[in-house]
């Protein structure tokens, strides 16, 4: 059978040679005569697979001594309560709404402590990202994003300035995607399942001052959830995930071999553009996020109704381009073009836009 186009936004396609390596030693790893799903994860096997995939990343994203890098479990949604419960020492933060995830981790954060909302763009539904009106309190914990909104294709191209206040983002659906400057957070996050590897890995790297004094909240804080723990442990408090481990390893050195997150990041610019483009110059799509907000993974747009929203989804997957309906808390389109979405898929998909178009123009017209 053939692969098809795959706009998912997570668990999302992942880089064929990778899934070919993974197939080839999916019985044998490496003359262990087990597959890494049977491996025990004491084993000097493991662990020497655990930190190249660390190494790999600290490479990547040039991650200084001074930060600690966890592979967790619970999927990003679980540091939406990890986060205050570890720094919010003062009882006091502040939250950027710019989106659906971003939201869900204020109102979390909200059951632990005070969490303001600094600045939201829900009044627009969320089409751009909020941008700060006044300077941020000195005395907050931290500031936290979500980078990349992964349900209305929205994104900061620029980090908000927090002064001496911790940065804390959730880069999840543009983790590896472009270049990010670890030093400017104190912490971030991503779930693994949009560019980094198979669901079920959460990547967290935090400074290490930020955790050396134990959780925040150590009265309520699950043993599993103390970054510190985790830290001092090597991500093996208890038994990781192990073969979802094995398999973002692989894709940090596949994106290192590609040149790394500068070139994954040109390359990525350059594919969703002419998507972009397509977009703007039709009568008959319309985007959704404000054209200076736009993700660099999440391209959100619609036709003219729903009825043929719907009708462009069915077509799309006769074409073999498939997960291309939009989040169902908006509707529309959406077409996640991660790093593993070839140029050709995205060719395909605006080759298809402009067939469905002609079909349907007129249609379109009488409305």
């Amino acid at each position: 059978m053939a692969r098809v186009y795959n706009f998912s936004a997570g668990p999302a396609a992942m880089p064929e040679s990778v899934l070919r390596e993974a197939q080839g030693e999916m019985l044998d790893y490496r003359g262990t005569g087990m597959s890494v799903l049977e491996m025990s994860h004491r084993s000097k096997e493991y662990q020497a697979i655990i930190d190249d995939a660390e190494a790999a990343l600290r490479e990547l994203y040039s991650i200084p001594d001074d930060y600690r890098v966890l592979f967790l479990q619970g999927g990003a949604t679980l540091q939406f309560a990890g986060v205050p419960m570890n720094l919010m020492r003062t009882g006091h933060a502040g939250y950027l709404v710019s989106g659906g995830w971003s939201k869900k981790a204020w109102q979390e954060a909200a059951r632990y402590g005070q969490a303001d909302v600094l600045a939201s763009s829900e009044d627009t539904h969320f089409d751009h990202v909020p941008t700060l009106g006044a300077p941020v309190s000195q005395d907050l914990d931290y500031v936290y994003i979500c980078q990349n909104e992964t349900v209305f294709g929205t994104m900061y191209r620029a980090l908000p300035q927090t002064g001496s206040v911790t940065l804390v983002s959730d880069v999840s659906s543009m983790f590896l995607s472009c270049p990010i400057d670890v030093t400017r957070y104190g912490l971030v996050y991503a779930g693994a399942q949009k560019n980094g590897g198979p669901a079920g890995v959460t990547v967290v790297i935090v400074r290490d001052d930020l955790i050396q004094d134990g959780p925040a909240l150590a009265d309520i804080t699950p043993t599993y959830m103390g970054y510190k723990l985790q830290a001092d442990k090597g991500s093996m408090y208890n038994t990781p995930n192990t073969y979802g481990i094995y398999l973002c390893g692989k894709i940090f050195r596949w994106v290192l071999d590609g040149g790394g997150v500068e070139a994954m990041g040109e390359r990525n610019w350059s594919k969703v553009q002419p998507l972009y483009d397509a977009i703007d110059q039709s009568p008959f799509y319309a985007g959704y996020a404000q054209p200076q907000d736009r993700s660099i993974a999440n391209v959100t747009f619609h036709t003219p109704t729903p009825e043929l929203d719907a009708a462009f989804v069915a077509g799309a997957r006769e074409h073999g381009i498939v997960n291309i309906k939009g989040h169902r808390s908006l509707g529309g389109l959406r077409a996640s073009c991660y790093n593993a979405v070839s140029e050709e898929a995205v060719s395909a998909l605006i080759s298809y836009m402009g067939e469905f178009e002609a079909a349907h123009a007129a249609e379109a017209r009488s409305l």
